[in-house]
């Protein structure tokens, strides 16, 4: 009992510390970005002054500003909303400063139980890692957010006048920015999983379809619109990573078996 208990005790005392340094990493970006906040909050503004036009020939997508007078009115409704509003955004921005220390954090923290040869990959793995967050909150800065507010502020309001409260634009903004980032780490934690040995790329493909089907579910309950479409624009990357996922799992399992 006792030597099972070491072991667990310095991997617990190892998670504290990777979650420690990581925090250290997002409080010093957030005194950086804090300053910026004003900054911050108009480049979040973006969905709200752009619009996304589709055609049938080339450019397929557009983005086009808005008529100033068009624009629907952020208004603070508590006495500590604005303030709580600027903390927010420096925290996140803070936290993307941050990811390429996150993840050094947690290749440190799983690096114990891969070999040594692949020990090696930590740069890319960090590289990899941030890239693919930073991407998928890019998809959903630049694509999905500004089309939703374009369906969102338009549907049938013909006798209505958008006035936003500015925590629930900012809250509604981050939390699929950081839903896309997220998502767009879907072939890093296949390769995770197909290397830890709990699923297989051979299982993985076979079950396609369902993770098709999941896709679709998942982008219905989290896309902020009802529309076929923006879903579409969710659960199409999804599948895409689904699929590079598995293609880049068959090269690391053939590695591991040579």
């Amino acid at each position: 009992m006792k030597e099972t208990k070491m072991p667990l005790t310095a991997h617990l005392a190892d998670l504290r510390k990777r979650i420690f340094i990581s925090l250290i990493a997002i409080l010093i970006g957030f005194i950086a970005t804090f300053s910026y906040s004003e900054e911050l909050f108009r480049f979040l503004t973006f969905p709200l002054r752009y619009q996304v036009l589709l055609s049938i020939s080339s450019p397929f997508v557009q983005l086009v500003e808005k008529n100033i007078k068009n624009n629907p009115t952020l208004v603070f409704l508590a006495p500590a909303e604005a303030f709580w509003m600027h903390m927010k955004v420096s925290l996140i921005a803070a936290v993307v400063l941050s990811l390429p220390v996150i993840f050094l954090q947690l290749w440190k923290f799983i690096s114990p139980g891969l070999q040594h040869k692949e020990k090696k990959y930590v740069i890319p793995f960090v590289i990899i890692t941030t890239a693919f967050f930073l991407i998928g909150a890019a998809y959903c800065y630049f694509l999905v957010l500004p089309f939703a507010m374009g369906f969102l502020l338009t549907y049938k309001t013909e006798f209505m006048t958008p006035m936003i409260s500015v925590g629930n634009y900012v809250d509604f903004c981050l939390k699929f920015i950081l839903a896309f980032g997220a998502i767009f780490e879907l072939p890093i934690a296949i390769i995770f999983f197909t290397r830890m040995g709990f699923v297989t790329p051979k299982t993985l493909a076979k079950h396609r379809k369902y993770a098709i089907l999941i896709a679709f579910i998942v982008a219905a309950v989290i896309t902020p619109t009802p529309d076929i479409f923006n879903q579409t624009l969710m659960a199409v990357p999804m599948i895409v990573l689904y699929e590079v996922g598995i293609l880049v799992s068959r090269i690391f399992v053939r590695r591991k078996a040579v």
